[in-house]
């Protein structure tokens, strides 16, 4: 090792030596436990160089690994190449996860083991699964340091300090009392005197206010206790005044352990607490009449910045100019910040052209970026915050003539997603039930991709939300009337191509008879499909008319307030195949 993520990590050993810890674990999250943190707690990024959403750290005298999922394993590769940092792969069936890596692996003979944490950034329920992963002849000591890292990263930035807006409750739907009493009923059902919430989208909805605390995600950085007579909202100078408030004591407190940040549970009194999901992230999900009409009319306007944006780069490369990917994406952000109600992108667009798109996430760079060539796919995964909801859309497109595996490829992928689109399942039916639709059309031909088939989508608040999600991982939440969630199948090629079609579908319900109620998904996002790279007969009969329907769709809805020349162009990529 011989770079400055390998001198990071030399620094942070010492400290370990110092302190008498075995191992030294670094969290991806925050305290708030926030999939994408504010620069102050990249910890990950800062001493290891990967810069994926999701990746955990363990650091012992002679072994440091990076875990993280199958969707940045190319990227991990390359990041940690030289820093002598080793990848643990997860999600695949081999997988090793890090509770039972150090229990089994790390730490031989050892009787008495020492873990140092970053408090504020472990959740409580990891820290359990980690404890509870030793047999019991082993001594496990949780040794927790709030901000561990400070004494060796000396400019490390401060806590986020940004503007603070309320929304009206015309855009919201619900009051923020309304809310507030919906919660207070649930915590005396409970038996409960008040709630602690930390996640920062739970935080955001029941008071309804966002801010740019995080790049892409509306928060503010904050803590929120909400009792039978008051609510406390500790954030900006009164951040810290969290601490004070729980040591006065506020009854008997409802927490989350899966949100709740380590260092904070351990100040509780462990007599006086009720844990359990929070109730917030399932009613959140659902969306109402107000939220659902804003996500509507929004990806109304989101799909004529994209049909703009298709066009220009259609008829750019057609007249032979050097279009870059970093180019493409920023025209795209130029036709978005058109939009009125724009507050920013929902995640930092993905523009990629050939090889760079077989990395699901990955980032496009600013100088010297790919030029996207006549001939081949280009893959644009991009979305917007606006103050009535939230957008989330890939689009993969041909920039010319295209091979056979390409085309291949691109039909199946399109094919899955439809089969999803068209899904009608019994109520009660949960997400990993569903994947198999989008999945089925590519493992008849032997192709598969590694990361989830959907995620929940928010509102004005975080382009991925919970509890629901459609993935393979077995997860009970149904899904549910109201709730929106993105359809987005893939294909990855190392070195050649990736294929991605996303849109969101809103579930809604389909009907009843005797065998029960029954729900379908209703697509709300607007953007064609293009069909030059279509392999016509690898389509069943349905999947060609629901393709025609929506593309015709499309068309109808965007071409009356789309320029002349856009909205003839438009009109010859939406023809029935």
């Amino acid at each position: 090792m011989s770079n400055k993520f390998a001198d990071r990590i030399s620094a942070l050993r010492d400290m370990m030596r110092e302190s008498g810890w075995d191992a030294v674990l670094v969290s991806g999250s925050d305290p708030h436990s926030s999939e994408y943190p504010a620069p102050r707690w990249k910890q990950v990024e800062w001493l290891s160089g990967f810069t994926g959403e999701a990746g955990d750290l363990v650091i012992t005298q002679n072994h440091v690994g990076l875990w993280t999922d199958t969707r940045y394993f190319i990227q991990a590769r390359r990041q940690l190449e030289g820093t002598g940092i080793e990848l643990h792969k997860t999600r695949i069936p081999e997988q090793v996860l890090i509770p039972e890596w150090l229990a089994h692996f790390a730490f031989g003979e050892k009787n008495i083991i020492n873990i140092a944490i970053d408090g504020l950034c472990q959740r409580v329920s990891d820290i359990e699964e980690i404890k509870s992963s030793f047999d019991d002849d082993k001594e496990v000591r949780i040794v927790s340091v709030p901000d561990m890292l400070d004494s060796i990263w000396t400019d490390r930035p401060a806590i986020p300090d940004t503007r603070i807006i309320d929304l009206d409750d015309s855009i919201t739907g619900e009051s923020c009392d309304d809310k507030v009493d919906w919660l207070r009923a649930f915590l005396r059902e409970k038996g409960c005197d008040a709630m602690l919430i930390s996640s920062l989208d739970e935080i955001a909805w029941i008071l309804n206010i966002r801010a740019n605390d995080i790049d892409y995600n509306p928060l503010a950085i904050s803590y929120l206790i909400i009792s039978q007579d008051e609510v406390r909202w500790f954030v900006r100078e009164n951040y810290d005044d969290v601490y004070i408030s729980l040591a006065e004591g506020f009854g008997r407190l409802f927490v989350d352990p899966g949100t709740l940040n380590f260092h904070l549970f351990s100040i509780l009194d462990k007599n006086n607490i009720l844990t359990g999901p929070s109730p917030i992230k399932l009613r959140k999900a659902v969306k109402n009449s107000v939220e659902i009409e804003g996500m509507k009319k929004i990806h109304i306007e989101d799909g004529l910045a994209m049909e703009k944006f298709l066009f220009w780069l259609d008829s750019s490369i057609k007249n032979g100019e050097k279009i870059t990917e970093w180019d493409a994406a920023r025209k795209l952000g130029e036709y978005r910040a058109e939009i009125p109600g724009y507050a920013g992108d929902s995640f930092e667009t993905i523009s990629a052209y050939g090889p760079g798109a077989a990395l699901p996430h990955y980032i496009t760079p600013r100088e010297n970026a790919p030029v996207i060539e006549k001939g081949g796919l280009y893959l644009c995964d991009s979305g917007g915050q606006y103050t009535n909801g939230t957008t989330d859309i890939t689009r993969t497109v041909p920039t010319g003539p295209c091979s056979f595996l390409e085309m291949e490829d691109y039909t199946l992928v399109l094919k899955g997603h439809i089969e999803l689109a068209m899904a009608v399942f019994p109520k009660g039916t949960a997400g990993c039930q569903i994947d198999y639709a989008a999945r089925s059309p590519l493992w008849q031909a032997m192709r598969n991709f590694g990361h989830g088939t959907g995620h929940g989508v928010g509102f004005y608040l975080g382009v991925h939300e919970g509890p629901q999600d459609i993935r393979q991982n077995f997860n009970r939440q149904p899904i549910l009337p109201g709730m929106i969630t993105s359809d987005e199948p893939g294909i990855y090629r190392e070195g050649m191509h990736g294929i991605r079609h996303e849109n969101l579908i809103l579930c809604t319900e389909a009907g009843h008879n005797e065998f029960g109620e029954w729900l379908k998904f209703e697509t709300i996002t607007l953007c064609h499909f293009d069909t030059g790279a279509i392999i016509r007969n690898l389509l069943s009969d349905a999947e060609i008319r629901w393709l025609n329907n929506y593309n015709e769709t499309v068309y109808k809805t965007l071409s009356p307030r789309l320029p002349d020349d856009v909205s003839k162009w438009l009109r010859e990529k939406t023809k029935a195949i």
